[in-house]
């Protein structure tokens, strides 16, 4: 007979959230987010707190609506209080998962606002964090992008909590059985049309290659790692160098940033970018601004080039980052 998954313990599970007396519960009815609800509702701490449910009616089906109602019926049977937030206004027809996704986000963080909630929490789970580390892997993401999702992170200046991180779908969805709770099943999670969904239905075939979950959990761990002392050594990089840094101006001798590794230099640039210019670069446009830097550099001649609302300059022996000027930016867009 197979094996019944262990049932995670409310007391461990939701240990992160112990530090925020307000909470608010991403719930869309799927069984891992019903599975946070269920063991929100036993957490021991529950009663200390005030946790409330949200669910984002994207409007994308028929069936949403009444999907959104029943996890209302389900959540206040537990005694939470279940609030239900529209995407309102036209539908794009392109990057629909992407742009939804960003719908739910703000959806999510202005119900958090308006509730008081110091934080929101997600059911991402084991199963989730893999298949992320495998769409990133396969658009040749760097380090940051291979360290997949944090199990706390910040979206519009709100903490995002992921407690879930630690199990699996299978653990979760034992959580539903046990307790004898229904779940929606989600159309979309079975549409070929979807990037997700074709390398899900690829896992077998890379999981007889070796590369399974737990490889790509153990990839991410790693990255994660890497990530971090990357992060760190560039904060030390940045607060060591001889720069003049203004609101609007950054300055330093084409020497200092010759001697920087190639990944300390492409860090910098990229936080002085969003400094002054205000954008965050694309890593592929940002990778090559970087090496046509570090060739001048090595090769003492000038350079120049835009990138992220800001123009990066070598001229003489300095590199200067000053905000694009306006009417450049107008013609571009």
């Amino acid at each position: 007979m197979p094996v019944e998954p262990p049932l995670p313990d409310p007391a461990d599970a939701l240990a992160p959230l112990a530090a925020h007396e307000t909470l608010l519960l991403a719930v869309s009815g799927g069984p891992d987010s019903i599975a946070l609800m269920l063991l929100a509702a036993s957490w021991p701490l529950a009663a200390q707190k005030r946790i409330e449910i949200a669910t984002v009616d994207h409007g994308l089906r028929a069936e949403a609506a009444r999907e959104a109602a029943q996890v209302g019926d389900w959540a206040r049977a537990r005694g939470f209080v279940h609030h239900i937030l529209r995407w309102q206004g036209k539908k794009p027809t392109t990057r629909i998962q992407e742009r939804a996704r960003e719908a739910r986000y703000r959806l999510l963080c202005a119900c958090a606002r308006e509730i008081g909630a110091s934080a929101i929490v997600t059911a991402h789970h084991a199963d989730d964090q893999a298949e992320t580390v495998l769409f990133r892997l396969t658009r040749g993401s760097g380090t940051a992008g291979l360290a997949a999702m944090a199990a706390e992170s910040r979206i519009e200046e709100q903490p995002l909590l992921r407690p879930l991180l630690r199990f699996s779908k299978a653990e979760l969805e034992n959580v539903c059985a046990v307790a004898g709770q229904d779940f929606v099943s989600d159309p979309s999670n079975e549409n070929p049309a979807y990037a997700r969904v074709r390398l899900r239905r690829l896992a077998a075939t890379l999981a007889a290659e070796g590369l399974d979950s737990k490889a790509l959990l153990r990839l991410s761990a790693r990255a994660a790692r890497a990530e971090e002392a990357l992060a760190w050594s560039a904060e030390r990089a940045a607060l060591e160098l001889p720069a003049e840094r203004a609101t609007k101006r950054f300055h330093v001798a084409a020497a200092a940033l010759r001697a920087l590794p190639r990944e300390l230099l492409l860090r910098l640039l990229a936080a002085e970018i969003a400094r002054i210019g205000g954008g965050e670069p694309r890593l592929e446009r940002l990778e090559r601004a970087g090496e046509g830097l570090a060739a001048a550099l090595a090769a003492e001649r000038r350079f120049k080039t835009t990138l992220g609302g800001a123009i990066v300059t070598l001229e003489g022996d300095a590199v200067a980052i000053a905000p694009e000027p306006p009417r450049r930016r107008a013609e571009i867009t």
